[in-house]
């Protein structure tokens, strides 16, 4: 009976995250269109990002995008029979937030539209080094990153250990004696 009730209440969590869910999942993409033409999806990349650029209603079966924004120059082609030239762009890492002229030269019309960066995350730095530092510790690193020396090494052996280590070497040395014995008792070595 308990395992029922596992399962229900599993199954009803799941269609509870499900339903929160769904419509975020289905969410459209966001296109930052300017009376240009062009079309930038996401409309506001991060630095380092990629980019989706969209022209549509242009005459020709290729164009180049180009943008201060852009690493290189973006290559659109002709993605069905609609007119729209899709290509894609990666934003440059070091690009400060702001909104960039983003041109296409589609036969001999120029279209233009804006892509805007946002602004760069900044991130803490890492806890622990992510490349070999030159700090001439090797291996001993480790040992010096625990909290305490009780962490970075085991404790040694203390009197009980001492006490039993002499316990079994008494027995031990008597049962060879008590061997010995019994042998020359016999007459056989």
């Amino acid at each position: 009976m308990g395992s029922l009730k596992v399962t229900l209440c599993t199954g009803a969590a799941a269609a509870a995250a499900t339903a929160v869910l769904a419509p975020i999942a289905v969410a459209p993409t966001a296109y930052a269109v300017d009376s240009g033409g062009v079309s930038v999806s996401p409309s506001t990349p991060a630095p380092g990002s990629d980019v989706e650029l969209r022209v549509a209603d242009c005459t020709e079966k290729t164009a180049v995008a180009v943008s201060a924004a852009f690493v290189s120059d973006a290559k659109l082609t002709l993605a069905a029979q609609d007119g729209v030239l899709v290509g894609a762009g990666t934003v440059r890492s070091t690009m400060a937030a702001g909104a960039y002229v983003v041109q296409v030269k589609c036969g001999d019309d120029a279209r233009k539209g804006t892509v805007t960066v946002a602004e760069r995350e900044r991130r803490a730095a890492p806890a622990s080094p992510v490349a070999p530092v030159d700090a001439g510790g090797g291996g001993t690193a480790q040992l010096a990153a625990s909290e305490s020396r009780d962490e970075a090494r085991p404790e040694p052996p203390g009197t009980a250990h001492t006490v039993t280590g002499l316990v079994l070497a008494g027995i031990a040395a008597v049962a060879v004696a008590l061997r010995g014995v019994r042998s020359r008792s016999r007459g056989t070595d």
